[in-house]
């Protein structure tokens, strides 16, 4: 079985984030990039139905050459295969100029099923996953938890408003990750030392014959950091009456009462 997994660089949690000068976007030098942890599940479900039904795991990421470490990171996990799209046109594209690099990159593999992260927690984007399916024509089944391959066929168990429903679709398809799907491994040293090894196939999209994208569809407007939390103030006291007293003096002299 050919899988395909989908794979994003966002900054880790941790990161301190700047708005740059242009208002538009972030600072990018200082920051820790890691493997967004939708596609981390998806690199994990991809190689255990590799381990289970046998063939090749290969992992396709848009970025720059510093996104190499994250495709070393998959390799190091177990995946077999890595393909860096470093282009700049491709660097500028939005979630729609993206699914169709990516949707026209895969047009020219072998492939059973793709796999990606129900969203990228960076820019909280569902786009790419789906709209990946709707220019390939293959069907897509979002927010996976669960999933059984046999005879050509895949059956999801999948997350809607309140409940579960049971999913069956013929393969090739497409599946985007939720949470409870699986537990991501840790890489081994074993792993890392053979990862290290891999080539990694890095392309231009005129490498591919990938026209550009064009203009996008959507623009970044400007960025803003949320409005600051009220400030909370904790009423301390030895007794419940005391601390009753505490709180009426309190709205007294902020003049809520």
């Amino acid at each position: 079985m050919e899988i395909i997994v989908l794979m994003k660089q966002v900054p880790a949690t941790e990161s301190f984030i700047e708005i740059a000068q242009d208002g538009k976007s972030i600072k990018t030098d200082n920051l820790n990039w890691v493997i967004n942890p939708y596609d981390e599940i998806a690199l994990e479900e991809a190689i255990r139905i590799k381990e289970a039904h046998g063939g090749n795991v290969t992992v396709i990421t848009i970025g720059q050459a510093g996104a190499q470490d994250a495709i070393r990171t998959a390799m190091a996990m177990g995946v077999d295969n890595g393909i860096l799209i470093n282009d700049p046109k491709a660097l500028e594209c939005d979630s729609l100029g993206t699914a169709k690099i990516l949707s026209e990159t895969i047009k020219k593999m072998d492939y059973d099923l793709i796999i990606a992260g129900q969203r990228a927690v960076d820019d909280d984007s569902y786009v790419v996953g789906p709209a990946v399916a709707q220019y390939l024509d293959i069907p897509c089944i979002t927010l996976v938890s669960q999933q059984k391959i046999s005879d050509k066929k895949i059956e999801c168990e999948r997350t809607i408003d309140g409940g579960m429903e049971v999913v069956e679709a013929s393969l090739p398809a497409l599946l985007t990750t939720q949470r409870g799907l699986n537990e991501p491994r840790y890489t081994s040293l074993p792993g890392i030392m053979k990862a290290k090894k891999k080539k990694i196939d890095t392309r231009t999209l005129a490498d591919m014959e990938i026209p550009s994208p064009g203009e996008a569809n959507s623009e970044t407007l400007g960025l803003k950091f949320p409005s600051q939390k009220r400030k909370s103030h904790l009423i301390e006291g030895n007794s419940p009456e005391e601390k009753v007293d505490l709180l009426l003096k309190a709205l007294q002299e902020a003049h809520f009462i």
